[in-house]
């Protein structure tokens, strides 16, 4: 027997509004989702595990239409789904009233249901959000719902506010195995048994690493053997770069153009320059942004003054008193507004020659 385990999908959801890659970030989600569509056909997948979340709000009829359409192309899947947090079940939405002609099974609001797949011998225990916000350990109270089966737990929760569960309560509930959703980060807890799968594709700049799914396989004894697979189409990149005295500002977009084309130009990059620069040096990396997809440039570098040596000889003077103050890593400033206020400082003092 063979399983797909996804959450987190937020089909609806636009990343990063206001970027011009938001629309297409919007489109690749919804493909990345298709995609496992695909997976499921080409692996002969037995079930589809969706944790919850696969709308990023709850869906509307035509939502659910559209997703129907995808599920028909499962002709040998059957697909189980428990709504989550963001797409969780309202009173009378579409969620209630839509009637799937696809092989599809939409676990109920606020109750434990089970659903028995004979020819599978497996049995699938799952639990929907009808609101926001769950502060009760629910998903630990659940047991296995059928002897001899094999028995699956779909939650979706992990933190305070959403259906908290220590690891060791649940895996003592006896569960062969725990398809989770919520947690964004992909985390094998307990070996081949239960996964929080993470989101099937980043949706912002916390988000950073690969994302994917899980590939689950049951084999006759019942032991099971999960692999996850990353398969999101960009990822979120943190890169950070030390530069030297000496650099020019074309030096610089080289290099970090040249770690872009190497890690990758489709990801989406938030780049934090590092080191110690020429006095009178303007980063500009306007360039760049317009070709690449940069979500912002923090600039931590410093400028490469003497400062011991332009100390020792203003100690009593206002330029000294200035240094010394915003030297203070005590501050309440952080390092970066300190590190530029001391270059703006130093070279309007200079400058000016106020001493």
């Amino acid at each position: 027997m063979k399983f797909i385990h996804i959450a987190d999908v937020h089909l609806g959801v636009k990343p990063d509004r206001g970027r011009s890659w938001s629309n297409d970030r919007a489109d690749e989600i919804y493909d990345s989702f298709k995609n496992i569509i695909d997976i499921c056909v080409e692996e002969s997948a037995d079930m589809l595990l969706i944790a919850g979340d696969l709308f990023h709000m709850t869906p509307t009829e035509k939502d659910l239409k559209n997703l129907d359409f995808q599920f028909r192309k499962l002709t040998n899947t059957k697909v189980f789904i428990i709504a989550g947090n963001h797409d969780y079940i309202e009173e009378g939405s579409a969620w209630e009233t839509y009637e799937f002609q696809s092989d599809v099974v939409v676990f109920p609001k606020d109750k434990a249901a089970k659903v028995y797949i004979e020819e599978l011998n497996v049995c699938i225990t799952g639990y929907s959000y009808g609101r926001k916000e769950y502060t009760e350990r629910i998903l630990e109270k659940l047991k296995p719902g059928k002897e001899d089966a094999y028995n699956i737990l779909l939650g979706h929760g992990g933190d305070k506010t959403h259906m908290p569960f220590s690891k060791e309560r649940l895996a003592r509930a006896g569960f062969n195995y725990v398809a989770l959703g919520h947690i964004h980060k992909p985390a094998h807890i307990l070996k081949n048994r239960m996964a929080f799968v993470g989101s099937l594709e980043p949706i912002d700049y916390t988000e950073t690493g690969r994302r994917g799914y899980i590939l689950g396989e049951v084999n006759e004894q019942g032991a099971t053997k999960i692999s996850w697979i990353p398969s999101n189409k960009r990822s979120y990149v943190n890169m950070a770069l030390d530069l030297e005295p000496g650099y020019t500002n074309g030096v610089i977009s080289d290099i970090v153009e040249e770690q872009i084309k190497v890690v990758g130009a489709q990801n989406i990059y938030r780049i934090m320059l590092k080191g110690r620069v020429d006095n009178n040096l303007e980063i500009n990396l306007s360039g760049l942004t317009r070709r690449y997809n940069i979500n912002e440039i923090i600039n931590r570098t410093q400028s490469d003054y003497d400062l011991d040596e332009i100390l020792s000889g203003n100690e009593n003077n206002l330029l000294g008193r200035f240094i010394m103050a915003l030297s203070d890593e005590d501050s309440l400033e952080s390092e970066e507004i300190r590190n530029k206020a001391m270059r703006y400082g130093i070279e309007a003092l200079l400058g000016a020659g106020d001493k």
